[in-house]
């Protein structure tokens, strides 16, 4: 298995859930199969980054008689529904960005970054080229997960439960959009990913 965690907006390598799993794969000897890169704002520098490292991480793990899996928060979500859909991978997705450029529309700005202050700015080019990264409808719904609180103040985790009809889904009653007691529902996430690629029987 190799996992490749995708953060969110304004979110980095240091974010919460990165850093439990990045501390789980180690423990579990498998270090040399997470990454975890800091994406751009440019949602089209984060696909030039992000998508080459990833067809690395399956070519890899195809080699070990394993498989890719990506793990995807918020608006990386959304990316990692793009790629999932691009390479035929498995896809854990954190309270996901369904519609990118609507939701984000409204980012516009500058900004600085949660973990490291860093300054950047979010333009409306930035929007339009979300437009490119939209995935109407999923194939293959075994091949995702998605873990949803309906307390996320952010997102509407209905639309979450729609866009990913059929898909295995783990609905948590309040929670947040950062999902901050995340540790309870790593194992799912794991346990997602170890799976095996081919197995179509896992529950939707």
């Amino acid at each position: 298995m190799m996992l490749l965690y995708l953060h969110g907006f304004r979110s980095s390598p240091a974010s919460a859930k990165a850093r439990q799993l990045a501390q789980a794969m180690a423990e579990r000897g498998r270090r040399r199969e997470w990454a975890c890169p800091q994406l751009p704002a440019s949602p089209r520098e984060a696909m030039e980054l992000a998508e080459p490292l990833a067809r690395d991480m399956q070519r890899h793990a195809r080699a070990n008689g394993g498989e890719l899996t990506l793990v995807g928060s918020s608006l990386g979500g959304y990316y990692a529904t793009w790629l999932a859909e691009r390479l035929g991978c498995r896809a854990a997705l954190l309270n996901p960005v369904v519609h990118g450029a609507r939701d984000l529309a409204t980012q516009v700005g500058e900004h600085l970054s949660y973990h490291d202050g860093q300054p950047f700015s979010f333009t409306a080019g930035h929007v339009d080229e979300l437009r490119a990264y939209a995935v109407a409808r999923i194939t293959r719904p075994c091949r995702y997960y998605l873990l949803a609180a309906t307390g996320d103040e952010v997102l509407d985790w209905r639309e979450m439960r729609d866009h990913y009809a059929g898909a295995r889904q783990h609905i948590i009653e309040g929670g947040d959009h950062g999902i901050s007691d995340f540790e309870h529902y790593l194992p799912g996430v794991l346990a997602f990913a170890d799976a095996a690629a081919d197995d179509e029987s896992i529950p939707g």
